[in-house]
């Protein structure tokens, strides 16, 4: 049973953690149809910029606000090369991903022991973190070995409770019709390419965020961590999307979010069954099976409507 406990609250706390990243893509690839492949990139830079700083004595939860503004200021590149540029959307994310890994490096190398030996890993152990300083320092003892749960939790309503409000707003609304019907937004005289560029900001911000809460709770970070990512939240997003979405008044954060930690949890069955080996290509296959679960989803729904 204490087996069965922990596998349990080690999904919600990863659903809660890569539920931002989600809500991030969700705005990015579902409401701009902007694939965006800077994910991969930025995630790491959250965590490189968290634990740089956390070595150099500064708050930790200093270091997550630098985390996202550094993560939103690479979306914004990707957004700056596509727009102005006219760099299409998939190039513009590999292009950032891909300036971000030296970056990464270059910023972890600051702390490295030995920047020059390869070991691009940076750990900061027994370093205050947002889960051990306060307010989680204050919780009780009872509560305090679930700090991880309940904080990761408390961010993610959090995050999902600013993006719900700034949907609302004219800006946000603009955002969703750039995404919508681009002509609306130019007779609007508004201009288009600053909403994507927003978007591409708020979204790589949410990636990078998530990063420095996975570096402090991990007590490290390193360069690589973010391989992958895009596969995992398009696929988070997209089984939200299809399984939860069609729930009336779910709101479609709290369904990219449910997505997310229902993703991690099949992954996990797949894996107690599976070597390690295995993981990409399991991450893979469930990608796979959530693009056709969505399609599925769509022609029966132009059938019930014909």
């Amino acid at each position: 049973m204490d087996v069965v406990l922990s596998l349990i609250q080690n999904v919600l706390e990863e659903g809660f953690i890569y539920g931002i990243v989600a809500m991030g893509v969700y705005i990015t690839y579902k409401i701009l149809d902007f694939p965006d492949l800077s994910v991969d990139g930025t995630f790491p830079l959250g965590c490189a910029v968290t634990a740089a700083m956390i070595t150099g004595g500064i708050n930790p939860w200093l270091a997550c606000i630098a985390a996202f503004a550094a993560g939103a200021a690479a979306g914004c590149v990707t957004g700056l090369l596509h727009v102005k540029l006219r760099v299409t959307d998939l190039l513009s994310g590999i292009i950032v991903m891909t300036g971000c890994w030296s970056l990464n490096l270059l910023i972890l190398g600051i702390h490295l022991p030995d920047p020059l030996s390869g070991n691009s890993l940076l750990q900061f152990y027994n370093q205050p973190t947002i889960f051990t300083s306060a307010p989680m320092s204050l919780l009780p003892e009872v509560l305090y070995q679930y700090r991880v749960l309940i904080l990761a939790a408390v961010l993610a309503i959090v995050v999902k409770l600013l993006m719900d409000w700034f949907l609302r707003t004219k800006k946000g609304m603009l955002l969703r019709a750039t995404g919508d019907n681009k002509d609306f937004v130019t007779s609007l005289a508004k201009d288009q390419g600053s909403m994507k560029i927003l978007g591409l900001g708020i979204g790589n911000g949410c990636t990078a965020l998530a990063g420095s809460i996975l570096a402090q709770q991990a007590e490290s970070a390193s360069v690589s961590i973010g391989t992958g990512l895009v596969v995992q939240v398009l696929a988070a997003v997209i089984i939200g999307s299809s399984v939860f979405g069609r729930i009336k008044k779910l709101r479609t954060t709290t369904a990219v979010l449910l997505g997310t930690m229902l993703y991690k949890a099949v992954l996990l069955v797949a894996m107690l069954w599976l070597p390690s080996t295995f993981l990409k290509l399991t991450m893979a296959v469930l990608f796979v099976a959530a693009l056709m679960t969505d399609r599925l989803g769509k022609k029966k729904g132009s059938v019930s409507h014909g």
